[in-house]
């Protein structure tokens, strides 16, 4: 559940919802086995064009602010459950407690209303959100990752302030950012002199199109670029982000395009789907921007897929074997 934009958001177009939905408020919670060798090592690396976040259970630890520019997030999973780190750039002169204190309450009561089973009552909660909610940005950042996994993912960042947060939701349908997966990092004016990765596997994601593969992927190491040729407000308020997921015992991957759609009160929520493990990949981000994710393959079962609900059905949900 990310947020309801309004109309007038270059990010997001919603023609057809007549209220705004977003979130700054919610965590992430998915129980899931230790890694296996198809992801990367889970000890820090240490350079100077990497910004390292930290979660060990329900948080997020990094440095205050970082310069503006490419930038590669390396996001260190140390806890038992499946994350993420959405990062969303507030408006001019909103910060981090304004969310807490304008937004974090709503959510509260709008998500205990829907898992209750009144998600109309629930959803008029969102009618209350202040109007500079909508003016917020969804700028990408680490995909889905397994527990004690690392993920890479690179962005170019605009200078700002900036809201980071997990809000997968727990068994009992409680988002984390509310339990402390909230956090706010400041992207200075000063430029840093990273440049932009070099892709090894290109994809494009539309509403249109869904998910446009432009070559095969191998086994190795691989880093892939994401480009948004646009984007839109999906059934579920949100836009459309690509996940990396590996699949294993022939793991029935109907069940996992279920457990994606936030609105279903029994899926995106711990645990995890037996039979599948997230790698990473990329949050929305607007129309015309790319982001990077890197990642290592092994032999075996893979699928790309969206945050959106009936992924199949848009070509969102894409299945393939590395030999």
């Amino acid at each position: 559940m990310k947020p309801i934009i309004s109309m007038n958001n270059p990010f997001i177009q919603m023609k057809q919802i007549s209220f705004i939905f977003l979130l700054l408020v919610f965590g992430c919670q998915s129980r899931q086995g230790s890694q296996d060798e198809s992801h990367s090592e889970t000890t820090p690396k240490e350079s100077n064009e990497m910004v390292t976040i930290v979660t060990e259970v329900m948080d997020f630890a990094g440095p205050d602010s970082i310069p503006s520019g490419w930038t590669t997030f390396q996001f260190i999973n140390n806890s038992e459950d499946t994350h993420f780190m959405v990062l969303e750039k507030l408006p001019e002169g909103k910060t981090l407690e304004d969310s807490k204190n304008e937004i974090v309450p709503l959510f509260t009561e709008a998500m205990d209303l829907i898992n209750a089973g009144n998600a109309e009552e629930g959803f008029k909660v969102f009618e209350k959100l202040p109007e500079w909610f909508f003016e917020v940005v969804f700028s990408g950042g680490p995909g889905l990752i397994a527990p004690f996994s690392v993920s890479e993912t690179t962005l170019f960042m605009e200078p700002g302030y900036y809201v980071m947060e997990c809000y997968l939701k727990m068994p009992q349908g409680q988002f984390h950012s509310a339990m402390g997966m909230i956090d706010s990092i400041v992207v200075t004016d000063s430029p840093n002199e990273n440049e932009k990765p070099e892709a090894t596997h290109s994809i494009t994601l539309s509403s249109e199109k869904g998910i446009v593969r432009e070559d095969s992927l191998t086994a190795g190491k691989h880093t892939i670029a994401v480009y948004f040729e646009d984007q839109i407000g999906h059934e579920n308020f949100v836009g459309h982000d690509l996940h990396l997921v590996k699949i294993e015992d022939n793991a029935d991957i109907a069940v996992l395009e279920k457990w994606m759609d936030w609105t279903d009160p029994d899926a995106f929520k711990s645990p995890i789907p037996e039979g599948f493990r997230f790698m990473g990949g990329t949050q929305e981000m607007p129309a015309n921007q790319t982001a990077y994710f890197n990642v290592t393959l092994i032999p075996g079962t893979y699928a790309f897929i969206a945050e959106v609900p009936r992924a199949s059905e848009k070509n969102m949900l894409s299945v393939f074997t590395i030999e």
